[in-house]
């Protein structure tokens, strides 16, 4: 396989891990590294990712700079779609300079073609790509993978499903992401978090679902969604501190594809601070895993665990976050295939990872 030259834009927690992974990797060369903070600007990325050598690469807040060095594709792992403005601004930029892009950030355009997408997040972004003859792919594990790729291709088994359904079932008391605001956990359950509003929930969320449904050759009636909350007992102790007794400690949601009356598609979520919270919710066989359940003919169930095994002691969730971040960079060559425009997983063949054996 030809080597592609990669920029990447952004060195938080996927990042890292991505620059740490790509430094040795047979396919890809690093030539460029984007950052937004001025403190890391003219820095080695080694010493920003804490690897044990120098690589030569220094990152930079230069768009223009990274544009010249004309990679083949910019891998973005930049911030969420509640920087959008910002986001879009980014890529656009290398959009219509011909380099195609390949982000985990913007989770709506997961499937553009979601009606609650906005015009203006999703036209310029169209035009860029048209203008720069390049494509723009997004992906992440949830939305993303976990609930668009292993249950399309679980269905592909199937005669007839009735329902499927993919769920996130994670123990969150080491995660450190902002919880509290977007699900109210560890918050009183009076608090009203901003997931819990429907339309933003599907906004945010939701993209798989109808995407799906487009695959499976249907048009869903509705798309309806379900919140519920646990109180903890008793104090419990996360990675982000205590949350007291009569505060929520796991969150259980749904958003739910209506077809002919009957929910066809479902993504659930149960998401708790200790693996005792919540104990009449579902969880997997396993801990923190991706399950997926087809009930039809034949009915599939599998989950899927993500773990590190090389006794760095990292967790699940670092191991899902890698697992996102890879599936952006190795899905370069194939969205360097594509022509101009939106790529979404049914554009894409069969990504097996080439060159990560060796």
């Amino acid at each position: 396989m030809k080597l592609k030259r990669i920029v990447i834009w952004g060195t938080g927690f996927v990042g890292k891990m991505v620059i740490a992974e790509v430094v040795s990797h047979p396919n890809f060369e690093l030539v460029g590294v984007g950052v937004s903070d001025p403190q890391k600007v003219g820095r080695d990325v080694a010493d920003i990712c804490g690897l044990p050598a120098p690589t030569g690469v220094i990152a930079t807040d230069d768009v223009d700079a990274l544009i010249a060095l004309q990679p083949d594709a910019l891998v973005h792992y930049g911030p969420t779609a509640a920087h959008a403005e910002d986001n879009i601004r980014l890529i656009t930029r290398f959009l219509r300079a011909g380099i195609d892009v390949c982000s985990t950030a913007m989770t709506p355009w997961v499937w553009p073609a979601m009606k609650s997408n906005p015009p203006n997040w999703i036209r310029p972004v169209e035009e860029a790509c048209a203008e720069g003859g390049a494509s723009c792919f997004t992906t992440g594990i949830d939305p993303g993978f976990a609930n668009d790729l292993f249950p399309m291709t679980l269905m592909g088994l199937c005669s007839q499903v009735k329902r499927v359904r993919a769920s996130e079932l994670l123990d969150y008391t080491n995660y450190e992401g902002d919880y509290e605001f977007e699900m109210g956990i560890g918050r009183e359950p009076e608090f009203r978090p901003l997931l819990e509003n429907p339309e933003i929930l599907i906004f945010a969320w939701g993209a798989t679902v109808p995407m799906i449904a487009h695959a499976a050759g249907i048009e869903l009636d509705e798309i309806t969604t379900t919140w519920e909350k646990w109180v903890t007992p008793t104090e419990r102790t996360s990675a982000k501190g205590v949350i007291p007794a009569g505060h929520v400690a796991a969150v259980r949601f749904t958003i739910n594809g209506i077809y002919r009356g009957e929910t066809r598609i479902q993504l659930e979520h149960v998401n708790r601070i200790g693996r005792d919270a919540a104990p009449d919710w579902p969880s997997g066989n396993d801990d923190d895993v991706y399950r997926v359940d087809v009930e039809g003919t034949p009915s599939i169930f599998q989950e899927t665990a993500f773990r590190f095994t090389d006794g760095s002691g990292r967790d699940a969730a670092a191991a899902g976050c890698l697992a996102t971040g890879m599936r952006a960079l190795n899905a370069v060559p194939a969205v360097n295939d594509l022509p101009p425009g939106w790529v979404t997983p049914l554009d894409l063949p069969l990504i097996a990872g080439a060159g990560t054996i060796r």
